[in-house]
């Protein structure tokens, strides 16, 4: 069993006019095999939460704290937040010209376990992996989503996702510029690590529809930098119905 643990997390960004906050105060506690869903409008600070949990430079934190089976990850650089079992899918995955989808893959398996996996396995892996999400075997050769569309590149995090194995999927968005049908394959992957793996998983939407494929544990309402209110599945299907006034009228107020 892992824990990750945010407390009392504050966090602020950079601007032309001088630094602003963020995060203004987040407790959550994730345990392995748990799903939690963030939910929350434009702004809240939810993707926020995901790239300082991940190390983005971009990020202070200014205070609170963030542990990983009681090790401080905010003294983790970013690789070594990955190799402790964080793993973040992003919303705007990024190109990365002349490195092949084959050697990205195995040259981050190799840094996180500490020695290169066995070829033959991992082969049949990579393909296995390849298949289940619907990727052409092509992708394997071509340079890490470049020229890949919005759902290939989503696709190619999950395949990331599978084969990495970590005890900490950030997901950021996952379903944003999806189609009906890419969705289901982008959920069905995360549901098999789910189902093979002990990891936790804090998924971060905007929407519920991928809420009806990824079933959750807690779901939380994001707001001004905050967790507003907390719940089960059934809070994602209030907020379906209601929407997000009647708390940015609180906040507001």
């Amino acid at each position: 069993m892992s824990t990750l643990d945010i407390r009392d997390l504050h966090v602020s960004v950079e601007t032309k006019e001088g630094a602003k906050q963020i995060l203004r105060g987040v407790d959550l506690t994730i345990d392995s095999g748990q799903t939690h869903a963030i939910m929350g409008p434009n702004g809240s600070g939810k993707s926020t939460l995901a790239y300082s949990l991940a190390g983005h430079p971009k990020y202070t934190v200014t205070s609170g704290t963030v542990t990983l089976d009681g090790e401080d990850v905010l003294a983790m650089t970013v690789d070594e937040r990955a190799r402790a079992g964080l793993f973040l899918a992003m919303q705007y995955p990024v190109e990365v010209p002349g490195v092949s989808v084959t050697n990205f893959l195995r040259t981050a398996k190799t840094a996180i376990d500490g020695q290169a996996p066995a070829l033959r396995t991992w082969v049949k892996d990579v393909k296995g992996a390849m298949e289940a999400l619907r990727m052409d075997s092509s992708f394997a050769d071509r340079s890490v989503n470049e020229g890949f569309s919005g759902g290939e590149k989503k696709r190619h995090e999950i395949l990331q996702l599978e084969l990495l194995k970590p005890k900490f999927a950030i997901l950021d968005e996952t379903d944003s510029g999806l189609d009906v049908d890419a969705l289901r394959i982008v959920s069905e992957g995360v549901n098999r690590v789910k189902a093979n793996t002990d990891a936790g998983f804090l998924l971060i939407t905007h929407y519920t529809r991928i809420l009806r494929y990824i079933k959750p544990d807690f779901v939380h309402v994001f707001v001004d930098g905050r967790i507003a209110e907390e719940g089960g599945p059934e809070l994602a299907d209030r907020l379906e119905t209601e929407g997000y006034d009647r708390f940015l009228t609180t906040a507001t107020a």
